[in-house]
């Protein structure tokens, strides 16, 4: 399934809820949407299971894996992600991201430059690598241990993994609520 359709996906069982994997996208995608990340993590996981190949799904599951403050769980699925959609200059964004708050500074840099590559007009983009890039080099008298984590990890581009955020392809469809977890 590339997307979700109208109605259940076909083929996907019911889990004897009387819920397709359609219904429970659409209610992890409610609790994203009312700031309720870990909830919302923990139903799309679910839908995962069910769809492991759809992008909106994992997009959705990253979100709310990052949002509730689980970086390991994010990467995971950004990586996934990545590989199901390799022109998702968000999933490289998303992916830079997490591996940012797990202090993988190269790794981040590495993600980071691969989504301004593919989308340079993203300001979001251009900051995060600029930060994550500034925290690579070292500082004069800066001993190196820490230092390279001692920034607020999403200070590069507050908002784009919220819910109250779009995504690139999702530009003028951003949802209200404040998402962060």
């Amino acid at each position: 399934m590339s997307g979700p359709g109208p109605g259940p996906a076909s083929g996907s069982p019911e889990r004897g809820d009387g819920l397709g994997t359609y219904e429970w996208l659409q209610r992890g995608l409610g609790l994203l949407e009312g700031g309720h990340a870990a909830a919302a993590a923990t139903v799309l996981e679910r839908v995962a299971e069910d769809e492991p190949r759809s992008a909106s799904v994992l997009e959705a599951l990253a979100r709310a894996q990052f949002i509730a403050g689980r970086p390991g769980a994010a990467v995971r699925t950004f990586e996934r992600l990545a590989e199901v959609a390799p022109d998702s200059d968000y999933a490289r964004f998303g992916y830079g991201l997490s591996l940012r708050r797990l202090g993988r500074l190269p790794q981040a840099a590495e993600q980071l430059a691969l989504a301004v590559a593919m989308r340079p007009q993203r300001a979001e983009y251009v900051e995060a690598l600029s930060s994550v890039r500034a925290l690579l080099r070292p500082r004069p008298g800066a001993s190196g241990a820490g230092e390279a984590t001692g920034e607020g990890p999403d200070s590069a581009a507050p908002g784009l993994l919220d819910v109250g955020g779009t995504t690139p392809d999702d530009e003028g469809t951003g949802t209200d609520g404040d998402g962060r977890g």
